[in-house]
């Protein structure tokens, strides 16, 4: 057996697959944002390892007696500070923390960052915010040993090991992600230093072995493995199977990603896109990334006192756009806007904007703005034949079709299913503990194919067109 842990903003889920990686069992706990000031997104790491534990004593319930690897997969970029004793200083800053876009902005005027890291340093990722904890927080500062990333803190609970991935490491902005490494002139510009990070391995290379004491507790073998694991996103990749170039997925989560692995590192930092390692040694992959995609349904659903999936599910067959527009950008946007002050809009409201009119343009809204992410890839070069769709949203049919309409390009639906972080992290766990590699990656059985409907291909390219002339015009106003 083999166990996946990955560490959500909103939870933890666990699962435990067999050798032939049928899902025996899964157990998840929930866990809460902090947001002590506008802008701030903060975690205690306290609380992953309690619902680690929780997860764990659910997965005992089935018996693990024969599990051999375990893997991890995370939210990505938090900044976890750890003193020479491994007590943590101060709560995780998370990914979707804003607090230090001044500092991201410093970082990314000098060239270096984009050169090495292949990406813009955005107020997300972990760099700046290490130079943001320089000057507003001296005494946290002087006292920083060890800077994890969050899955990797749940490692160092497991095995006692201070140890990264690379597909991690790469949203770190301290990573030379071409060559595979931490670079030290990155990690100089903001007054640190090797010693202060984590080693690092692939993701389904051993990063350690399983304390025995843990061991004990819930039943598992001495020697379990740990695998290296990977970002939530790039060990979704493992999870469906998209580890290959010519392959993608789009996840229609709380924020939406347009996901495509590559076979080479082919950085193109102005189009805002994501170049990253993969989870896998020798590959690399792309994303763009939107902010609020189920997350600005959600809004609405509340907005109207309702829930996403009576929306959805009032709206019928797939019509053109109309007048009304939605721009989705809650919380600002990342690809290709690169805004953490953005906001978003309904424009073109009239009196014939009812409940489902509105749903609609909030649909196509988040649509649009991945096609700007699937602009974006293929200014890089990166092309899409098709997609598999994952997260959520997929479960709505308008969206599906909206989207294959929209992007023109067939979507693909998995059967039923678990292909998210926890599902690729055990298939990490399983190659740490085997020395598979890439071909046990398989991609899932496809349930059915969603192809572009040739009849409104214009009107939803006259629809796009609209969206980018509304995002430039509030671009500067919010």
């Amino acid at each position: 057996m083999y166990i996946g842990l990955d560490l959500g903003t909103s939870g933890l889920k666990g699962i435990l697959i067999g050798e032939d990686q049928t899902v025996l069992a899964e157990a998840t706990a929930p866990l809460t944002v902090s947001r002590p000031h506008e802008g701030w997104s903060e975690q205690a790491p306290s609380d992953w390892i309690t619902a680690a534990e929780t997860v764990l004593d659910a997965l005992a319930a089935r018996g693990l007696g024969a599990v051999r690897g375990i893997g991890l997969s995370g939210h990505m970029h938090g900044a976890t500070i750890l003193d020479a004793a491994d007590e943590v200083l101060r709560p995780c800053i998370l990914w979707n923390d804003t607090r230090s876009h001044a500092e991201a902005a410093e970082l990314d005027g000098d060239p270096m960052f984009r050169r090495i890291t292949g990406n813009i340093v955005f107020p997300g990722f972990t760099a700046p915010k290490l130079v943001w904890v320089r000057r507003h927080e001296p005494r946290v500062w002087e006292k920083v040993a060890k800077v994890l990333l969050p899955k990797d803190y749940l490692r160092l609970w497991l095995t006692g090991e201070h140890v990264g991935e690379m597909s991690d490491a790469a949203g770190t902005s301290w990573l030379d992600t071409g060559r595979r490494d931490w670079s030290d002139d990155l990690l100089a510009a903001t007054g640190l230093s090797r010693a202060q990070m984590p080693r690092l391995v692939e993701g389904s290379q051993v990063s350690g072995t399983l304390r025995d004491a843990l061991a004990d507790r819930w039943g598992l073998p001495k020697g379990v493995v740990v695998a290296g694991g990977g970002g939530d996103n790039a060990a979704s990749g493992v999870g469906v199977g998209v580890v290959r170039a010519g392959e993608a997925f789009v996840s229609l989560g709380t924020s939406g990603v347009l996901f495509a692995a590559n076979d080479g590192y082919q950085p193109d930092p102005a189009t805002a896109v994501h170049t990253f390692c993969h989870a896998l040694p020798d590959t690399w992959h792309q994303m763009g990334v939107i902010l609020a995609a189920t997350d600005a349904l959600n809004w609405y659903a509340r907005l109207v006192g309702t829930d996403a999936a009576r929306l959805t599910a009032e709206l019928g067959d797939l019509q053109p756009p109309g007048k009304t527009i939605f721009l989705p950008y809650l919380g600002g946007e990342r690809t290709p806007l690169n805004s953490a002050s953005v906001r978003g809009a309904f424009v073109g409201l009239e009196h014939a904007t009812d409940r489902q009119a509105a749903t609609r343009a909030v649909l196509e809204g988040v649509t649009y703005a991945i096609r700007d992410s699937r602009d974006a890839l293929a200014a890089t070069g990166t092309r899409l034949e098709h997609l598999l769709a994952v997260g959520g949203g997929s479960r709505s049919d308008y969206w599906l079709k909206l989207l294959a309409t929209a992007l023109d390009c067939p979507v693909q639906l998995p059967v039923a299913g678990d292909f998210g972080g926890a599902f690729g992290a055990a298939r990490l766990g399983l190659m740490a503990a085997t020395g598979a590699g890439a071909e046990i990656a398989t991609l899932p059985q496809i349930a059915r194919t969603i192809n572009p409907d040739p009849s409104l291909k214009d009107a939803f390219d006259a629809g796009h067109a609209r969206f980018r002339a509304a995002q430039s015009a509030i671009k500067d106003l919010t």
